[in-house]
């Protein structure tokens, strides 16, 4: 088997797409086939792997050409030699398999900007995202696997992706795979005791429930909405039961000044980034994850394979494989401060929170990277087995 894939940047530190195919690409060189990476830089791994350099346009050439150039010049190089599989993830226009891991950019664009409090911003922010160069240009390489004859397979990588999918392309959800992320469990799920010890004394915290929040971008992920949840968490009378740890990046001055108001500063913290994420989830209790739009959050399953059941909302992908009130609670609005309060305060009774997180270890150990890799390379096999009389056009040169 001989098998093209494209991302920009090919490593497992430039994010959560970039990664998953450097993992996927080991996997099927483990299988013995023969792997060729398309893109503009590679980080060197894995070290078979055939490497093949899109050169960019400069920085200053706008994002939608540069979007666009990526996408034709891909077009070209893998048509000039033949693939059993072309796999795309959302950026090139040639394809035989495709899994976008960023969902419908249309409904991504609308449920992120719905982290705009104010009502005239949010409209204006939407206007202007809708109608920009670079936003057409994204949708229409998005379209591509939609428009190919015969159509790609087309996986999603969970089932709120694959309803935005059928509904967006009007496409039968049947006709689309659905194959959800996959994670180390062992990684998360034997982070050493110790660790949790340290870091729980580090942080000045002994016998409290430890509210874990982990994101980088934090508008969208929804943290001020959990610190407001805290204040009336707190309000009810819960000080001095529970913590919210805040992972990612220090506060913005707006952050601080939320906690002053609401007299927080004794419950909530922001220990910055981490390299060593383990320890957080293995140091706290339960995992909350606010955000208006996730394809299909990995953090999730991280926190769940540690035993953190997991709150998060109806607009995160990784919704689908928590169990409502077992291993974690979803939320319908991630604005809607009691019901998070409501969610959180359900973990302060130890054997709730026993329960569920005995439930959340077992359901994440169902979704590892190895069931993930297995069922891609059955879906890249039943291509490949169908000939190459039902490849697209492009990859039909020799």
């Amino acid at each position: 088997m001989k098998i093209a894939l494209a991302i920009e940047n090919f490593s497992r530190h430039a994010g959560g797409a970039e990664a998953y195919a450097v993992d996927l690409a080991q996997a099927l060189i483990g299988r013995g086939w023969e792997v060729h990476l398309f893109g503009h830089a590679w980080a060197g791994e894995p070290a078979e792997a055939v490497f093949h350099r899109i050169p960019g346009l400069p920085k200053w050439v706008p994002p939608s050409l540069r979007i666009i150039q990526f996408a034709l010049r891909h077009r070209r190089m893998v048509g000039m030699e033949p693939f059993d599989v072309v796999m795309g993830f959302g950026n090139t226009v040639t394809m035989n398999v495709y899994q976008s891991h960023g969902g419908v950019h249309f409904l991504s664009t609308i449920r992120k900007l719905r982290a705009v409090r104010n009502p005239l911003i949010r409209f204006l922010k939407t206007i202007t995202a809708l109608l920009t160069p670079k936003y057409a240009a994204r949708a229409w390489i998005e379209s591509a696997p939609f428009r190919i004859r015969p159509r790609p397979a087309i996986i999603a990588i969970s089932q709120m992706v694959r309803q935005d999918l059928s509904r967006q392309f009007h496409v039968p959800q049947e006709q689309i795979r659905l194959i959800y992320n996959g994670i180390d469990f062992k990684r998360f799920s034997a982070a050493p005791l110790s660790r949790a010890t340290e870091l729980r004394t580090r942080l000045g915290f002994d016998r409290e429930v430890l509210f874990l929040f982990m994101a980088y971008d934090f508008r969208k992920k929804g943290v001020s909405y959990i610190i407001e949840a805290a204040g009336e968490f707190s309000a009810r009378g819960r000080a001095g039961q529970f913590e919210v740890v805040v992972v990612g990046r220090p506060p913005s001055l707006q952050l601080k000044r939320l906690v002053d108001r609401l007299h927080l500063n004794d419950i909530v913290v922001f220990p910055g980034s981490t390299r060593e994420p383990e320890s957080y989830y293995r140091g706290c209790d339960v995992f909350v994850l606010p955000t208006f739009y996730d394809a299909c959050s990995l953090v999730v399953f991280k926190a769940m394979a540690a035993g953190l059941p997991a709150i998060t909302t109806i607009s995160n992908g990784a919704a689908g494989i928590v169990t409502h009130g077992v291993d974690g609670m979803i939320l319908k609005d991630p604005r809607n401060i009691t019901e998070m309060a409501d969610a959180m305060q359900r973990f302060l009774d130890s054997h709730t929170l026993r329960a569920a997180s005995a439930a959340a270890r077992s359901t994440a150990g169902k979704y590892t990277l190895e069931a993930n890799h297995r069922q891609v390379i059955d879906v890249m096999l039943e291509i490949a087995n169908k000939g190459i009389v039902e490849q697209p056009q492009a990859l039909r040169r020799s």
